[in-house]
């Protein structure tokens, strides 16, 4: 009777309809595959590998060279104040776990990262304060202005740099960031500059963000341009 039982038992999971255990949804919180979590949370506005995004690009070994996995971490956690980045740990209003986090820290590191990304050569830090403005104006005319405009309202080969909405919408470092690591999908050069060119000094770049953030209108007018010009720039820094 006792192995009758137990026949009786297993037959009974294999019952036509029956859902096998693979079949069965994962819970959210338990999801821990980085292109799934990735997929989901990241690459609407990073991009991935075969696309890029309207932010920083999170598949650039370059911008994985400069930035440590404590700050990574950081930044998806808790996203970054007054940007479109938002956090993802349930402190800061999002839904993912620790383990989660994690997982998508170490993805973008072990999938993108690349140790021979600088090529040898020292870049100005990840992050620190910004400079003068007026220097930045003029390191600004040498290094950007070719593609951005004289004023930085778009030139021939690069969008607006002083678009009230758009600097509303991202951080001083962020602005760093993209001097740092340029937009290589896009064909804006990292600090290094193009072919042939000096790279720029750890001042220049400081600067050329003290400049940019001098254009950033104040809070309210920054609030009003972006309800009715709508520009995700969010993202990583």
């Amino acid at each position: 009777m006792w192995l009758l039982c137990v026949v009786a038992a297993a037959a009974c999971d294999r019952l036509p309809g029956r859902p096998r255990s693979a079949d069965r949804p994962v819970r959210p919180s338990a999801v821990t595959d980085f292109a799934m979590l990735y997929g989901d949370n990241c690459a609407g506005c990073h991009g991935d590998d075969a696309r890029p995004g309207a932010a920083v690009a999170l598949a650039d070994p370059v911008y994985l060279a400069l930035v440590d996995d404590a700050t990574l971490r950081r930044i998806v956690a808790n996203g970054v104040p007054d940007t479109a980045m938002p956090g993802f740990a349930p402190d800061a209003g999002g839904a993912l776990t620790d383990a989660q986090v994690d997982a998508i820290v170490r993805g973008i590191r072990s999938r993108w990262g690349r140790t021979d990304a600088l090529a040898g050569t020292t870049p100005p830090p990840y992050a620190a304060p910004v400079g003068n403005p007026g220097r930045g104006q003029r390191a600004y005319a040498a290094r950007c202005a070719s593609c951005h405009g004289a004023d930085g309202t778009g030139g021939d080969h690069g969008g607006s740099v002083v678009d009230g909405s758009y600097l509303a919408l991202v951080s001083d470092q962020g602005l760093r960031t993209s001097v740092l690591v340029g937009r290589p999908a896009r064909g804006m050069p990292d600090w290094r500059g193009a072919k042939g060119a000096a790279p720029m000094t750890a001042n220049e770049v400081a600067d050329v963000v003290a400049w940019l953030a001098s254009q950033r209108p104040p809070r309210t007018q920054a609030t009003s341009a972006t309800a009715n010009h709508p520009i995700v720039v969010g993202g990583l820094q």
